[in-house]
């Protein structure tokens, strides 16, 4: 599986930006899809990641009732909306693909497959 992320930009605080990634290659309902950031100087921290089949989402704390991770599994592409940013949102975004259950979508250790990062930056 290849990834394709797009939509990274620079944003002022309380905007919106939206992120898509799209997977090629072989796909099949069991997917998952993440998305992922790392801050300058931080750890990678996860955001968000919903499954190919039933579309069940999770989110990071952070990310809950702000951002909003879709699918369109016809275009095999996961997106990532994301409104009222703030400056701490400002990383490196990542989006990733596995295949399996939502159980261990929050840690990228068990993701297969990484697109390169897109910048996100948010300016106050």
């Amino acid at each position: 599986v290849q990834l394709q992320a797009s939509g990274g930009g620079l944003v002022q605080v309380g905007g919106s930006l939206t992120l898509s990634c799209t997977a090629s290659g072989r796909t099949d309902t069991n997917l998952v899809m993440g998305w992922f950031r790392r801050a300058p100087g931080q750890e990678r921290e996860f955001v968000a990641a919903i499954s190919w089949r039933g579309g069940h989402t999770t989110y990071s704390d952070s990310a809950k009732g702000r951002f909003t991770i879709t699918g369109d599994t016809a275009k095999d592409t996961a997106y990532l909306q994301m409104a009222s940013l703030k400056p701490e949102d400002t990383a490196v975004y990542s989006c990733a693909a596995r295949y399996g259950s939502m159980s261990m979508s929050k840690f990228g250790r068990y993701y297969s497959y990484w697109g390169q990062g897109t910048q996100v930056t948010v300016s106050s």
